[in-house]
């Protein structure tokens, strides 16, 4: 049986985190059919987490599980929680919802997928060894964005020439999140391909 589940983030920086939720399905031997609206371009002006559950529902969107990205920033993770689960409940009743708040940023946890650091790398099947954190320590990492182009790089196994063209092909760091899947296709599709 395939589950119809709808994935709601903050906006198109957070489209990475599908691979993440749809890897974790298969895993626990779930199929599911992931829908992910861009919210930008939503029908409505409200763009709270109710505020976009409805849009989707007048587009004839209904969906046994909603997944819900949303950053903690400066309100904290349990009012974040609330947010979700009470936006979730008022519009779309009849849905499970699971709510996605790191309380770091988001590429905190993107240090920790090893296989898809070496598929952005060029080099899936390269041997050297990563200096991953534990998932306890992804969420102390002092700066996640840093830590993971140094993984990458380190992942490449490339030296001189070839490092520094890696380097220049992979996103302002800035922009990681947004750019991560994209990174992965390409490079699953001309792994190692820097010269």
């Amino acid at each position: 049986m395939i589950h119809s589940c709808l994935f709601l983030g903050e906006g198109p920086s957070d489209e990475g985190i599908q691979v993440h939720i749809a890897r974790i399905a298969a895993q626990c031997g779930v199929e599911i059919q992931l829908t992910s609206p861009n919210s930008e371009m939503l029908p409505t002006p409200d763009k709270t987490i109710a505020g976009k559950l409805r849009a989707v529902k007048q587009l004839g969107g209904i969906y046994e599980v909603v997944f819900v990205h949303r950053d903690a920033d400066g309100a904290g993770r349990d009012a974040r929680l609330s947010e979700i689960s009470i936006a979730v409940r008022e519009v779309t009743p009849g849905s499970a919802h699971v709510p996605i708040v790191p309380v770091r940023m988001t590429e905190a946890w993107l240090i920790l997928d090893e296989p898809l650091i070496r598929i952005v790398a060029g080099n899936p099947n390269g041997r050297i060894p990563l200096d991953i954190p534990s998932v306890r320590e992804a969420e102390r990492v002092a700066d996640p964005k840093a830590l993971l182009k140094n993984l990458i790089l380190t992942a490449s196994e490339t030296t001189g020439r070839r490092r520094r063209n890696l380097q220049a092909a992979l996103p302002p760091i800035e922009d990681y999140s947004k750019s991560w899947i994209l990174m992965a296709q390409f490079n699953a599709s001309t792994p190692g391909d820097f010269s």
